[in-house]
């Protein structure tokens, strides 16, 4: 069995409240990680953590690590987290703010292989 802490914090009303998410795995799962270069922000990395039926991606928004669950999509995998979507098929991938204006910025995995 592995743990794996993630921070998350939230806002309730004027008091700021911070939260631990532990998740227990036990029996089959997957964790890989991949690094992601975007349009005109720097590199970051995404933890993706496979245990059927739950499958979920650790991706750093701003200053936060956000834990995005994956969601139906007619091709590739799509995960979203609150106002953000992070679509990936290939080797390529989609970071949308869906409240922003421009909303997505393209992506492509980063192969360190020569």
């Amino acid at each position: 069995m592995e743990m794996l802490p993630l921070a998350a914090a939230a806002m309730m009303g004027n008091v700021d409240v911070s939260a631990q998410v532990i998740l227990s795995l036990s029996g089959d799962f997957q964790k890989t990680t991949h690094q992601y270069q975007c349009e005109g922000i720097d590199p970051f990395t995404v933890e993706f953590i496979n245990a059927e039926p739950n499958f979920l991606a650790i991706v750093p928004v701003g200053p936060r690590k956000m834990v995005f669950v994956n969601v139906m999509s007619a091709s590739g995998a799509k995960y979203v987290a609150g106002q953000f979507e992070f679509w990936t098929q290939g080797s390529e991938a989609t970071l949308t703010d869906l409240q922003a204006d421009p909303t997505s910025i393209s992506c492509s995995e980063v192969n360190d292989i020569p």
